[in-house]
């Protein structure tokens, strides 16, 4: 795979830090441009940002120079494939304003998730949706469009249920959600509001899930989506966990299903090492995307976190469930699965699918040249 440059906006939040940890050696994608608020603008990524993480900023982004974080006001050249970790409000001016420069929109934000041309992707679960990226305005003369990651919930828990909706069909859900503190972003809860504590409210939170989940489960046409018909019901809470969301799902089937045949549906679960999609290798996909455990008090944060290099749904305690049919256990790594790496996961789908291939389009625009797309 030819190694491409990338740029990665809204580079110093914790998203962004994430980003840059996962694509520092990675063989398909090279960092070359950085982009954040106008304060930081102008500094070294050492100046301007609060490294977080538990791996030290790599030397190299250190010393790079933060530009300006619209297509117009770049002073340097632009990469045609842009992550973009930015706050709802602002991914909703500005990912569009690249997508208009020519450049391919990898987002994390929620801004465009239910937009009717855009598609919302997990990979594994329905990477047949990017046909409908052919459809967005900006393909059609810069080359540049918008892809989508689902909220951080929504990607643990659509993994175990797309083989699932697969073999018996879906049509209750009952989910409640333990979602870990980094998923507030820094400096997130304060510490009097979390310590000792449960919050049991995330601003739009069980919506989006309940939104996203049907989308993500549903069809396309190639230039639209339709829904799955499965209804679900979200209780989404904070809690005093750093790393890791933990959701408790019950389910309704459209078929009856044993425990067997539900077990046997998650082990053979491995669409993007089977037919079809055979031999692409991705680097961040997990060979087994769901790992099941049978010990009867996991998973856990602390102990199943980091499966699949964190990209795995951990899935325990599958029982019978006196309101519907079965329920089980899932948990997730909200900054890896459920943010960047979701994201990088999607670059790397639409890579060997050819959607980088912009050799059909004019050169990336961006200074005063890109302000004349942007205003059209």
């Amino acid at each position: 795979m030819e190694r491409r440059n990338v740029g990665i906006l809204g580079a110093t939040g914790m998203v962004g830090q994430r980003f840059i940890q996962l694509l520092a050696d990675h063989p398909w994608f090279n960092i070359t441009w950085l982009a954040a608020s106008d304060r930081s603008a102008g500094k070294t990524y050492a100046e301007a940002c609060k490294w977080k993480l538990d791996t030290p900023i790599p030397a190299r982004i250190a010393e790079m120079v933060l530009q300006p974080n619209t297509p117009e006001a770049c002073t340097t050249e632009l990469p045609r494939i842009i992550f973009a970790a930015l706050d709802t409000d602002i991914a909703r001016d500005l990912e569009p304003r690249f997508a208009a420069a020519g450049c391919a929109v990898i987002s994390n934000s929620s801004a465009f998730r239910m937009a009717p041309d855009v598609p919302l992707v997990v990979p594994e679960v329905n990477a047949d949706h990017l046909v409908v990226i052919e459809h967005q305005a900006t393909r059609h003369t810069s080359g540049g469009y918008i892809v989508t990651n689902p909220n951080c919930s929504a990607i643990g828990l659509v993994l175990p249920l797309a083989p699932l909706q697969a073999r018996f069909g879906i049509e209750k859900l009952f989910v409640t959600t333990m979602q870990a503190i980094s998923g507030a972003g820094y400096p997130g809860v304060a510490s009097l509001d979390i310590l000792g504590n449960v919050v049991p409210f995330i601003k739009n939170e069980e919506e989006k899930l309940e939104e996203e989940v049907a989308k993500l489960l549903g069809s396309t046409d190639g230039r639209s989506f339709t829904p799955a018909a499965a209804t679900l019901s979200a209780h989404c809470n904070r809690v005093a966990v750093i790393d890791g969301h933990t959701e408790c799902v019950s389910i309704k089937l459209r078929k009856p299903a044993t425990y067997e045949q539900i077990l046997a549906a998650w082990a053979e679960f491995q669409p993007l090492h089977g037919k079809g999609l055979d031999g692409l290798h991705l680097p961040s996909a997990p060979l087994f995307p769901i790992e099941y455990t049978s010990e009867e008090a996991r998973p856990q944060p602390r102990l199943d976190l980091m499966r699949g290099n964190g990209m795995a749904t951990t899935v325990g305690r599958l029982r019978p469930c006196t309101l519907f049919d079965w329920k089980f256990t899932l948990l997730s790594h909200n900054t890896i699965r459920g943010a960047a790496g979701a994201a990088i996961l999607n670059a790397e789908i639409l890579a060997v699918l050819g959607k980088f291939d912009f050799r059909e389009f004019p050169p990336v625009q961006y200074g005063q040249n890109a302000e004349a797309l942007v205003n059209a």
